[in-house]
């Protein structure tokens, strides 16, 4: 087990070293500034919707998602059933920048052009406490995105389900934009060894990008459209030397499978037919802030093509 300064080894954090360990985050970057200021020029049809706040601070931590004009207000099953809905999920991990500011780009240079065809929502920052503190957990100790359940304890999925839930919508397609970074292996991983008091044995940090399909519902020739969209864009992670990336068996080419439902992520939150999860590397010495924005900006509207 690595050493954490926090805590007893072998010993599970009680509410004292959860404590500690939040006094021990600090701002280092502007939520405000970053985030909601490029949300202020909605393309035309859509509109910026406040879907709740975290409590830790409500006026510093607005929850906001892009969604079109067109939803009803009171009788959401009006919606235009031809129109399928999609689902676009950023910033789960706040520390994980790209899903945020991949989100954001596709709002500004692509959403307008899909407007037409599909019902489209954008959360592109599920988690600004962790987005301003580039953290992983929430301010709980919590990981967000093993959360997703009835009466999560973690506000950013508790009240994102309930929006979701609100909007009553049969979801076609669900995205969700992730990374994969070195601070998995410097921070995160042994914080969390150290909060549960287990042993990771598992370290490895794919050198490029892939993607996470559901087990139960993989959709094998989706994923692959999508690998084939981002290679344009940036390298697809190859296998380690047993074949596998973290540890699970590949299903093609930079994709592999979770249980989402069963792990509580946020691509299990709904039961859409198809569902991806991005995993971006932008500590490759191949990757660019830019092109690790494009690739998310490219999974999503390979999605989108696919099921047009």
């Amino acid at each position: 087990m690595q050493n954490y300064p926090i805590g007893t080894p072998g010993k599970p954090w009680c509410e004292e070293e959860k404590e500690e360990w939040k006094q021990r985050q600090t701002i280092k970057r502007s939520y405000s500034d970053e985030v909601l200021k490029q949300l202020g020029c909605i393309p035309e049809g859509f509109e910026l919707k406040q879907y709740g706040a975290l409590p830790y601070d409500e006026s510093r931590y607005p929850l906001y998602a892009v969604i079109p004009k067109n939803i009803p207000k009171d009788i959401p099953k009006n919606i235009d059933p031809a129109k399928p809905a999609v689902l676009v999920t950023g910033g789960v991990h706040g520390y994980e920048t790209s899903g945020v500011q991949g989100a954001l780009q596709f709002i500004n240079t692509k959403l307008s052009e899909y407007a037409e065809d599909f019902t489209i929502i954008v959360v592109p920052c599920v988690s600004p406490w962790g987005y301003e503190t580039i953290n992983r957990w929430d301010q709980y100790a919590l990981d967000p995105n093993r959360s997703f359940y009835p009466n999560s304890p973690a506000p950013e999925s508790a009240q994102l389900m309930a929006f979701v839930e609100s909007l009553n919508l049969p979801f076609t397609l669900h995205v969700d934009l992730h990374e994969t970074t070195d601070t998995d292996n410097s921070e995160f991983r042994p914080a969390l060894a150290a909060r549960d008091a287990t042993t990771h044995d598992n370290w490895n940090i794919p050198d490029g990008f892939y993607l996470v399909a559901n087990t139960t519902n993989p959709q094998k020739p989706f994923q692959e459209a999508i690998i084939d969209a981002v290679k344009q864009v940036t390298h697809i992670a190859p296998a380690d030397d047993s074949g596998k990336i973290i540890g699970a068996d590949l299903l093609s080419e930079g994709v592999i499978c979770y249980d989402k439902k069963a792990l509580y992520l946020c691509g299990g939150m709904t039961d859409a037919e198809f569902v991806t999860t991005t995993e971006v590397y932008p500590d490759s010495a191949n990757a660019t802030a830019e092109n690790c924005n494009a690739a998310q900006v490219a999974v999503i509207t390979a999605a989108l093509e696919y099921i047009k």
